[in-house]
């Protein structure tokens, strides 16, 4: 969480459509299949997307990793968690929502129990 390219931001379904088109277009693996494939699985809702790692090749940096929260096609509630790569220009554009030191620790907390899997319980 004290990374400086710890981000959280809130994007929109075009905007997500655009990222795999350019995931597509650099032939990157941390995609979807295509625009179809990714269509048939994210509700068309804003959604959250949270980096967690970079990747440099030849002592470039070459895409950040992030995880995506989003709603899931089909479902009325579900979610659903995938990751996807941002070309640093991209990811830099992000607007961010995380700049409070306790909303950053929120979000760190949100995104550490949806990667770690939750469900509904009954309560005792």
């Amino acid at each position: 969480m004290t990374d400086p390219d710890f981000r959280v931001c809130q994007i929109s379904f075009d905007a997500l459509i655009e990222i795999q088109l350019e995931a597509e277009g650099r032939q990157w693996g941390t995609r979807w299949s295509s625009v179809e494939a990714l269509c048939s699985q994210v509700k068309p809702d804003p959604m959250f997307l949270q980096s967690f790692m970079r990747e440099e090749r030849g002592g470039e940096l070459r895409a950040y990793r992030c995880l995506l929260l989003f709603s899931t096609a089909g479902h009325d509630a579900g979610g659903g968690l995938a990751t996807v790569d941002l070309h640093p220009a991209r990811f830099e554009s992000l607007e961010r929502l995380d700049r409070d030191p306790g909303v950053r620790a929120a979000f760190e907390r949100m995104f550490s129990l949806a990667l770690a899997g939750t469900s509904m319980i009954t309560k005792a």
